[in-house]
């Protein structure tokens, strides 16, 4: 049974709302590019279909080429500058949501690590997560992504 599943922004000023049958499962990345954005040792996502997300309240784009020349989209809150989701030009019609705004954030499960060379010290990842040097291949983080 589907449910809706919400989250927003730091000041309030923007919600969303997702219509899935449970929270999703989220991956770290723990790259330098991820723990500067973030401001913190690593960025939890959760990679959704863009259709399943409505968006209320003031949302700004911040838009970044990469060196491959792939294009992200940042969303952020308007108000508060709260990073919310992003879109990809190599993953078109797919969000990657910062999981830390969804309102069950504290029930969510890490189910794979990237970036791990780069991860700070003190964190441990779990015996029996998946997790890879830098990128991971595709099909595998895939796989890693729908066990949940």
């Amino acid at each position: 049974m589907k449910e809706i599943i919400e989250g927003g922004c730091g000041c309030g000023a923007v919600r969303y709302a997702l219509t899935l049958d449970r929270l999703p499962p989220t991956y770290a990345c723990h790259c330098r590019d991820c723990q500067t954005w973030s401001g913190s040792a690593f960025n939890q996502v959760a990679l959704l279909p863009e259709a399943l997300l409505t968006v209320s309240g003031p949302v700004e784009i911040c838009e970044i080429t990469g060196p491959s020349r792939r294009v992200s989209r940042q969303r952020i809150c308007g108000v508060c500058h709260t990073r919310l989701y992003s879109t990809n030009s190599a993953r078109p019609g797919t969000i990657g949501l910062r999981a830390g705004t969804l309102d069950e954030s504290d029930a969510l499960d890490v189910v794979a690590h990237i970036w791990v060379k780069r991860k700070q010290p003190w964190i441990t990842i779990p015996d029996g997560v998946p997790a890879w040097p830098e990128s991971a291949p595709p099909e595998q983080f895939a796989q890693s992504l729908a066990r949940r």
